[in-house]
């Protein structure tokens, strides 16, 4: 089984983190040749481009001008300690143990618009890209053109590598748009996470995606091996709700917030 998530926009590259054996990320070759056409931008149109202010484009500006390989430990650092937000605060990452994070480097990945796809120790500069961004490039007018099928042929090598069928879907559908299921030679099984409100269970964005964090760390310390076995999660008020959900589709509720 394989879990799939999504980046974050904010990111850690102060605190102090464990000290573990890093990796390099798969496609530092399309990631360098997408930094090579971000350079061009000058801060403001990198600013209108993502839709974020002066002061965050002239900081992406200065990422992109300061971005260069080799990755070592002392210019970048695991990519699961270098995302913050919701999802990863719900993931904890700076707790886990070195079974959690050999664990997680064998089942968990993270999409991304630079990087592509990433596993948890793979060394990661700081950076702001967006898979969603129309940022027209030399494969094509957006990133979802840019990466093309290679994130699906990974997910497939690195399925058929761990003998599976299965990939657990806890990416936002911006970043799983980047995933060909038609392409991908496993079942896909998306959880989904309600609140009750107003007498109704809605999806609530905040509660949704630090759950989608939860449901990883939970698959990290439970070594769960079969999809099925998420349907046993029960963190912070939780459970899978069989009458909401299908075959592919999983919704878990939770009446009190905790």
């Amino acid at each position: 089984m394989l879990i799939v998530i999504s980046p974050a926009k904010t990111l850690d590259y102060e605190s102090e983190i464990p000290t573990l054996e890093t990796t390099q990320p798969d496609f530092l070759k399309e990631s360098a040749a997408l930094i090579g056409e971000l350079r061009d931008l000058s801060p403001q149109q990198i600013s209108s481009l993502m839709k974020i202010s002066d002061k965050l484009g002239v900081l992406n500006y200065d990422r992109f001008q300061a971005w260069k390989r080799p990755f070592t430990d002392k210019n970048a650092r695991p990519a699961l300690l270098a995302f913050k937000g919701d999802v990863y605060t719900g993931l904890a990452a700076e707790t886990m143990g070195k079974r959690d994070f050999s664990y997680a480097q064998k089942h968990l990945r993270m999409l991304s618009g630079l990087y592509g796809l990433l596993r948890p120790l793979d060394l990661m500069q700081p950076y702001r890209l967006e898979m969603g961004t129309r940022f027209e490039n030399s494969r094509g007018k957006n990133l979802y053109e840019f990466w093309g099928e290679q994130i699906t042929e990974t997910l497939n090598a690195q399925l058929h590598a761990l003998k599976s069928r299965e990939l657990v879907n806890l990416a936002s559908n911006e970043y799983f748009k980047a995933v060909k299921p038609k392409a991908l030679n496993a079942e896909v099984i998306t959880p989904h996470f309600k609140d009750l409100k107003n007498g109704q269970y809605k999806m609530i964005s905040f509660f949704a995606k630090k759950a989608r964090g939860m449901m990883s760390r939970w698959a990290i310390e439970q070594r769960v091996k079969k999809a099925e076995e998420l349907k046993g999660f029960d963190v912070a008020g939780y459970a899978y709700n069989s009458g909401m959900s299908n075959e592919r589709d999983w919704v878990f509720t939770r009446d009190e917030q905790q």
